[in-house]
């Protein structure tokens, strides 16, 4: 965020070497924020990152300076906390957006393909909710770890939408009863509700070596759904539409942006926003950021359409 905000701020590269300085010393953020019981902090600390790397790049452009070591510095980033690394620049790219992933789902990232799994079951007439046994989750060790119950604590205590949706068992849960995961699966009614509750408590969830081996390159999951009288079924995906490899067209990223905004915009709002991020490279950004204030007086009744 710093280097991005001395880059729009057009700062020279020691203004820019000491934004990057000021908030890489003063800016480590504890994982604590996703681990255990969960609170709202978890939904705050992206903009908490967002604001203190802006505000850096603000105190370079003003002249204030940081540690030129910041990163092999003595009690530096490296010391403290990273541990020593090397980075080979002759082999580094600007080419990561081409592997950035999109939700598909309202859920954490590494449950996306499961829940696909899961919708693929309760879409299948032989699926009866109220006869379900057991729900039994395989995935990689990296979603065990965070969202499965795993080293980041239990997932099966669910009192809060921060609870619901860092926990696979709900989020299967919810969607095996829902056939959908977004924003009115995390209303508190929902995530309280008693046959949600009742089923969480049955989902099982266990790391695969071999699924394992796959991640990143895949997202592997399969979700097996046992019934009363002892037959099953079962769903096993690698990917998602929103995955690096199978990313969404514009018209699904669209009907996501609609879905999720409707009641904040009217459709003539959302069309010019849409609109002006469709070409944001060939604008300045001030089109999209004055659509966004229109978002404020529209909900305020200052706008008729």
């Amino acid at each position: 965020m710093a280097a991005g905000a001395a880059r729009a701020l057009r700062l020279d590269a020691s203004q820019t070497a000491n934004a990057l300085a000021i908030a890489g010393t003063a800016n480590n953020a504890l994982r604590v924020t996703r681990t255990g019981e969960l609170s709202h902090w978890k939904g705050l600390a992206y903009p908490q990152v967002a604001k203190e790397g802006v505000h850096a790049a603000l105190l370079a452009r003003m002249g204030i300076t940081g540690p030129r070591e910041v990163f092999e510095g003595n009690k530096g980033f490296q010391e403290t906390i990273a541990g020593p690394f090397v980075i080979d620049w002759a082999a580094e790219d600007l080419e990561s957006v081409r592997r950035t992933s999109l939700k598909k789902h309202n859920a954490e990232i590494h449950a996306q393909s499961a829940i696909d799994a899961a919708l693929d079951i309760a879409s299948r007439p032989e699926f009866v909710p109220d006869k379900v046994s057991q729900v039994r989750i395989t995935t990689f060790q990296v979603a065990y770890d965070i969202i499965g119950g795993g080293e980041e604590g239990t997932r099966q205590q669910i009192r809060t939408k921060e609870d619901a949706d860092h926990s696979l068992p709900y989020m299967i849960a919810v969607a095996l009863l829902d056939r959908a995961v977004q924003p009115p699966q995390y209303e508190a009614d929902r995530v309280l509700g008693a046959d949600v509750q009742q089923l969480l408590k049955r989902v099982i969830v266990r790391p695969d070596a071999a699924y394992s081996a796959r991640f990143p390159a895949q997202m592997p999951a399969q979700v097996e759904v046992e019934f009363e009288d002892g037959t099953a079924l079962t769903a096993e995906t690698t990917s998602y539409q929103g995955f690096y490899t199978a990313p969404m067209e514009w018209g699904d990223a669209l009907a996501k942006f609609d879905e999720l905004t409707g009641a904040f915009a009217s459709a003539a709002i959302r069309r010019q926003i849409a609109g002006a991020v469709a070409d944001l490279d060939a604008r300045p950004v001030t089109d999209l950021t004055s659509l966004l204030r229109l978002v404020a007086q529209h909900k305020r009744g200052d706008l008729q359409s």
